[in-house]
């Protein structure tokens, strides 16, 4: 590394590092402003207070590395136009390029480290829910509806209650291809999970068909369907909150909304936007670099307008297009990436009117 690529990242690095640790306490006094009451009524001490915002200091750093990126690379690169270091670097055979070049690798880095950041988030949060006694949402029963297992098993489901985590009335249709494979239709009075051995179906009728000459008949007290192992959380189509599932987590729960017939679009943005806003990162340092350079005439104050007024605008861009995502006005991925697509063409617009 050349003793310009040090200085560059220095600078960087030392607005970026201070941001990072700066908006987090930002978050912390809002939140604390507005639940203090509530956190009284738990009866939580400063302890537990200092520890479930401990655990939430993931989350809060995610939050801040897009926004502390702009101000970093805004600030970087106007107040080195400013005091005419481009200009020399330029007359040194040095171009704006390669001056700059250590911003988009410590833009990829804290891509990186936001994308292992989103896997941490959701640990760190059920740890804070515990710690902060945060009571789970109460989740009402579902009556008559229908959920497709992974193997295409339907099941028909008269009342799920998930206080008691049991099932009154399951019907379930297995389509066979006799005489390879037998048709399968079960019916039974109840069912009950448990987290070690999943369901047990109880009081039913089990029937085989594998040809207009063959079919058997049983009755059980107790039987267990493979296959049939989904939590009643995920049948009951009512999610966690996307801060407190990872992605695969998220990815697994979509599929099994949409075998029980929800709706799963919002979770959907969700879960793309869980690698799309980190990646945010990187793109802001490429669109910050040409926009602080072509503003540099400014003072102060004026960087600090650009940078505060093109991160709320990208904030609202995330919510607006993720709420055209969750409606199905527009394709969820889509919805999640465009914010990041249009500010990547920007940058590339203005990285054309760059003087080399």
């Amino acid at each position: 590394m050349r003793t310009l690529d040090r200085y560059v990242a220095r600078e960087f690095l030392r607005l970026f590092i201070l941001f990072v640790l700066a908006a987090p306490m930002l978050f912390i006094i809002g939140d604390w402003t507005d639940n203090v009451g509530r956190y009284s009524e738990r009866g939580l001490t400063m302890g537990d207070l200092l520890l479930g915002y401990l655990y939430q200091m993931p989350l809060f750093i995610s939050w801040s590395m897009p926004i502390a990126a702009l101000i970093a690379t805004v600030f970087t690169v106007s107040n080195m136009a400013r005091h005419s270091e481009l200009a020399a670097a330029k007359a040194g055979g040095v171009s704006f390029f390669r001056l700059l070049l250590p911003l988009p690798l410590l833009g990829v880095l804290f891509t990186v480290l936001g994308l292992a950041l989103t896997e941490i988030v959701p640990v760190t949060t059920r740890m804070k829910a515990e710690v902060m006694r945060e009571k789970p949402k109460s989740q009402p029963t579902r009556s008559s509806f229908v959920y497709r297992g992974r193997d295409g098993t339907v099941y028909q489901v008269r009342r799920l209650d998930p206080q008691t985590n049991a099932i009154s009335g399951l019907v379930m249709e297995q389509e066979g291809d006799p005489p390879h494979r037998p048709h399968v239709h079960l019916t039974a009075e109840h069912a009950r999970f448990s987290a070690d051995s999943g369901w047990t179906i109880g009081s039913g009728f089990l029937r085989r068909y594998t040809g207009p000459e063959s079919e058997s008949t049983w009755r059980f007290r107790t039987a267990r369907v493979r296959g049939f192992d989904d939590e009643p959380e995920k049948l009951l189509a009512i999610p966690r909150e996307p801060e407190e599932m990872r992605y695969a987590e998220l990815g697994e729960f979509i599929e099994a909304q949409r075998r029980s017939g929800g709706n799963p679009l919002e979770l959907m943005v969700e879960q793309a936007q869980k690698i799309a806003i980190p990646c945010a990162t990187l793109i802001i340092v490429l669109f910050g670099m040409p926009l602080a350079n072509a503003a540099a005439r400014g003072s102060a104050a004026y960087g600090i307008g650009i940078a505060l007024g093109i991160t709320i605008f990208y904030m609202l861009f995330f919510r607006v297009a993720g709420a055209a995502g969750a409606s199905g006005a527009m394709n969820p991925v889509l919805a999640a990436w465009i914010p990041n697509l249009v500010f990547l063409v920007a940058a590339g617009f203005l990285w054309t009117r760059v003087r080399t």
